[in-house]
């Protein structure tokens, strides 16, 4: 695997997020998770493990979708687990992420729920 910029602050995931999928690659967004990490996507599924989060990224990026930066929320932080979250910038429901500081510093995706849908009324 490539050696990839790392995220050193929580906020960091998002923007990288952002550059390695307009970039269309598949295994730098895998890489801003961990081996273990749950990721609530597609809507109604989980998609497990890093390997499996970089093969559904495969099937996302191969239509060339760009993604914009959001500004995110401020992160809530708890020795080496933080929480980040984004308000999408369509103004539809939430997205948000725990995030596990690394021995080195870095942090890394350990669950992700990039869409959040406002519940029915």
């Amino acid at each position: 695997m490539p050696e990839y910029e790392k995220a050193m602050r929580p906020e960091d995931i998002t923007r990288l997020f952002v550059e390695r999928s307009n970039a269309g690659d598949a295994a730098g967004v895998a890489a801003l998770y961990e081996e273990d990490a749950v990721m609530a996507y597609p809507p109604g599924e989980l998609t497990v493990g890093r390997e499996a989060i970089r093969a559904l990224w495969e099937k996302v990026l191969a239509h060339g979708p760009r993604f914009e930066p959001e500004h995110p929320l401020p992160t809530l932080i708890s020795g080496g687990v933080a929480l980040t979250s984004t308000p999408p910038k369509d103004g539809a429901g939430a997205r948000a992420q725990v995030v596990r500081r690394r021995p080195d510093g870095s942090w890394l995706r350990l669950l992700d729920r990039p869409e959040f849908v406002p519940p029915a009324r």
